[in-house]
């Protein structure tokens, strides 16, 4: 972590909690606020605490989003931006470090993980009831997580504690995930033993997220990732699956995918048919998140994909975007239950069945299908699994993940090789990095 990123998210944070308490205070000088004065009351803390979950939902979800997307060929770019067309030619010498979307979604969230830290770090010298700072330091750990995890499916190695002094420490993505469930273990735990207080809730939550489910909901992702598939079908049973966890948006803060997709009829990308997803897995041509998710067209993109337009969360600027699924929860389970020491077909198809006949999602993503035909064999039912997820998880972020994870064909390393399903295993890590951190890896070759 570079000191100038830290820097500079301390005073767009100082700035940020002069505007929220300037209703209660007077201050002669506009700069005078200092780090103490931000993170030594409860005023300064939300502030930043809005702040980074601002930057985590616009900025982050922003990039972290389209690269896989269009790494996975979930999307296809209608844009000439270099940037964009170095994502989709792809290969082993197509992507540079210096590409400026791989770099975004690197270093935002290092700042998100920094962030995070100072409030956690920051939070036990503040007087505040005991269900504020469990919540805040349950808060904070999440968005650690969520920054260490997203950045473990994407990099072969990543940080997992920030540094001022350029020279943060890499660890293996394994290592990572399994930092990100600590981190969460950790949260469970003091919301467990202090409850979210009302004046978290009312401040910071406002009804819009669900913390103690989405931070089960994140144990499960992350524990089923790191390849612990009894934990991970014990936290995903644990998640009310009729709650329901969102970012919002507003004309200031607008949706960052709409941003992409629609602001200024921009079309940086837009969805491939059926999510890109191959002919040879199956995918049932009357699946309700067919059009859900996408509008149809007879339109090809710059590189002949043949595309759709856009629907789903993204139509409009201020259209909320969902933390994590309900049934992302029931296909942990169904793979968890398929890649344990002792898989168990019978109960990865009740799991697998409840999501192809789901009508009534309480965010409105129903396959509304009849139940699973086919063979019944564990590589089967995987493959079942990995259709759904493209189709439910669409546009999460997860694509770049469940391919490998799923031994999907491997990328070529030739560039601009657009029959390959995926067209990179791992991110080469940003130039801005590598220039100052002396611990930055090598980059994978594809």
């Amino acid at each position: 972590m570079k000191k100038y990123i830290k820097f500079n998210i301390l005073a767009m944070l100082l700035l940020g909690f002069l505007m929220v308490t300037s209703c209660e205070t007077d201050f002669d000088n506009i700069n005078s606020a200092s780090a103490d004065e931000v993170f030594n009351s409860r005023e300064g803390l939300f502030a930043v605490t809005i702040g980074m979950t601002q930057l985590y939902s616009t900025a982050g979800i922003q990039f972290l989003t389209e690269t896989s997307a269009i790494t996975t060929r979930e999307v296809a770019i209608n844009s000439t931006f270099l940037s964009l067309i170095e994502l989709e030619d792809g290969g082993g010498s197509g992507l540079p470090n210096s590409n400026t979307r791989v770099a975004g979604q690197w270093s935002n969230l290092l700042r998100v993980m920094s962030i995070a830290e100072d409030i956690a770090e920051n939070t036990p010298n503040v007087d505040l009831e005991p269900g504020t700072s469990s919540a805040l330091k349950a808060y904070a750990n999440l968005f650690r997580a969520l920054s260490i995890g997203t950045l473990s499916q994407n990099f072969e190695q990543v940080i997992i504690k920030t540094s001022l002094n350029n020279d943060a420490a890499f660890v293996a993505r394994q290592a990572g995930f399994q930092e990100a469930i600590r981190l969460l273990e950790e949260a469970n735990s003091l919301l467990s033993s202090n409850p979210v207080s009302d004046d978290f809730e009312s401040e910071i939550l406002k009804d819009n997220i669900d913390l103690a489910n989405t931070i089960r909901a994140m144990l499960a992702r992350y524990n089923l990732f790191a390849g612990s598939y009894e934990a991970a079908i014990e936290a995903a049973n644990s998640v009310d699956l009729s709650s329901s966890s969102e970012f919002t948006y507003d004309t200031q803060n607008p949706n960052p995918i709409w941003g992409r997709v629609f602001q200024n009829d921009a079309f940086d990308f837009l969805p491939q048919d059926n999510f890109g997803i191959p002919a040879s897995l199956n995918l049932d041509p009357t699946d309700g998140r067919l059009a859900f998710y996408l509008v149809s067209s007879n339109e090809t993109s710059l590189n002949s994909f043949e595309i759709e337009e856009l629907a789903g969360f993204f139509k409009n600027d201020s259209d909320p975007i969902p933390v994590y699924l309900p049934d992302e929860m029931r296909l942990i389970i169904a793979e968890a239950e398929l890649r344990k020491a002792s898989p168990s077909t019978s109960a990865a198809l009740i799991q697998i069945n409840a999501v192809r006949t789901d009508n009534n999602d309480v965010f409105g993503v129903n396959a509304n299908i009849a139940t699973y035909s086919g063979l019944e064999t564990v590589d089967a039912l995987l493959d079942e699994v990995f259709v759904n997820r493209r189709a439910e998880l669409f546009l999460t972020g997860m694509s770049l993940e469940d391919s490998r994870r799923f031994e999907r064909p491997e990328p070529s390393l030739t560039p601009m090789t657009f029959i390959d399903e995926r067209n990179r295993n791992f991110y080469p890590y940003p130039v801005t990095e590598r220039n100052n951190n002396p611990n930055t890896p090598a980059d994978p070759s594809i």
